[in-house]
């Protein structure tokens, strides 16, 4: 077992965590696409049909062949016959001829031989049947095609991706009403210490209130996971071994805080080793907070060991127990943590050889960010509460300057 303070970087942690992480396929089920968002698709899902599913104008106007306007002016306009107008929500029952144009609304559908729509403004109606024309179009200027958008039988979400509103809306425009989508992963919370009391308890003194299991629990739901939380767990290895092995037993896999700190972390990781193979693979990270986590994987499912302070727990949750949630609820697209570039607005010291995820609230600024630090103790939550997202400095970094431009990692 890797012995703390045999520290490894943040990377090099992530990559063993990896390594040993089995190949896991989820179970499917089928379920209304009203109902899938943030759902992970299980298989990939093709169009039925092409959409949209017939050419139709993008502005009011008069449907043409473009070829009549050509040279069209104010000064020189095109003078054309009314053919009709376009019914909404119906086919056209006549077709544009050569010399001839159609009224036609937002969304209406194209008739035949028609190749473009030219916009209401760029109009007048001088005579009865007839319409006058001040503007040239394209081929296909002011139309969406057939099929422009999605084309029958084409893959409009691949499998392993997480649905959003636009793949919500998108399906349900080609009529695809229920989605396969993968099971959600059960995460198993186990918080620990006897200092720790439940939230709905007065907190004696030398007492805390469990905070840590809730902000977990959320953010796991957050990431598509279920949690399953447990009673807070006092430090005596019988009773921690007996609720690790039953969260293992019911979970897909478990995190623990509270039990990895400086005095209590051979309790934890010689639990967690104990409950099987390959056991506890990192023990200390060269990260600012969280230096005392734990990453192990016991016969198959991912174990977490997480500080008590609450802010090292939050931290290192982005870091690693988020992709860990997303990994077992199946996500094979990148999901892109999302980033902005801000102008730090004070100097932040660092510890060469360690890295250092500091807080910042972002402040705008004119035409650009500004990020502000926020110098925080890790037993603070609300410290980082008031933080909009975080700032790495790197491992071989002594620190960054003010008027620096960093890279400011949103918190969700």
């Amino acid at each position: 077992m890797p012995e703390f303070l045999k520290l490894v970087s943040p990377q090099s942690a992530a990559e063993r965590f990896k390594q040993h992480l089995p190949v896991f396929q989820p179970q499917s089920e089928l379920i209304p696409t009203a109902e899938a968002v943030g759902r992970v698709t299980a298989e990939a899902v093709r169009a039925g049909e092409p959409s949209p599913a017939f050419s139709r104008s993008t502005v009011d106007g008069y449907a043409v062949r473009a070829a009549d306007v050509y040279g069209a002016s104010d000064g020189l306009p095109a003078y054309l016959e009314l053919a009709g107008e376009v019914p909404m929500g119906g086919a056209p029952a006549f077709a544009i001829k050569a010399g001839q144009a159609a009224v036609i609304y937002t969304g209406g559908m194209l008739p035949e031989g028609a190749d473009a729509v030219v916009m209401l403004e760029y109009s007048q109606e001088t005579r009865a049947n007839e319409v006058e024309l001040f503007r040239p179009v394209a081929v296909g200027e002011n139309v969406v095609k057939r099929g422009e958008d999605v084309a029958e039988n084409q893959v409009v979400v691949p499998a392993g991706q997480r649905l959003r509103p636009a793949e919500i809306g998108g399906l349900m425009a080609l009529g695809i009403t229920h989605v396969r989508v993968n099971r959600q992963p059960r995460l198993g919370i186990l918080s620990s210490g006897d200092e720790v009391v439940p939230p709905d308890q007065p907190a004696l003194p030398g007492q805390v209130r469990d905070c840590n299991t809730y902000s977990l629990a959320a953010l796991v739901r957050q990431e598509g996971g279920l949690p399953a939380t447990y009673p807070i767990i006092p430090d005596r290895v019988e009773a921690m071994s007996a609720a690790v092995a039953r969260a293992l037993a019911e979970n897909d896999g478990v995190i623990i805080t509270a039990g990895s700190s400086a005095s209590t972390r051979d309790l934890t990781a010689e639990v967690i080793q104990a409950q099987g193979q390959p056991g506890v693979l990192v023990h200390g990270i060269s990260i600012k907070p969280g230096k005392p986590t734990i990453l192990a994987v016991v016969n198959g499912k991912p174990v977490i060991g997480l500080p008590g302070n609450p802010v090292s727990t939050l931290v290192i949750a982005e870091l690693f127990v988020r992709p860990m949630v997303a990994y077992l609820a199946g996500v094979k697209q990148k999901n892109w943590t999302p980033e902005v570039s801000a102008e730090l607005t004070v100097n932040v010291p660092s510890q060469a050889g360690r890295e250092d995820w500091i807080p910042v609230r972002l402040i705008e600024a004119g035409s650009g960010w500004k990020a502000e630090p926020v110098f925080f103790k890790s037993s603070l939550i609300f410290n980082l509460a008031q933080a909009d997202g975080m700032v790495k400095c790197d491992l071989d970094a002594t620190g960054l300057e003010a008027g620096q431009q960093v890279s400011v990692r949103l918190l969700n």
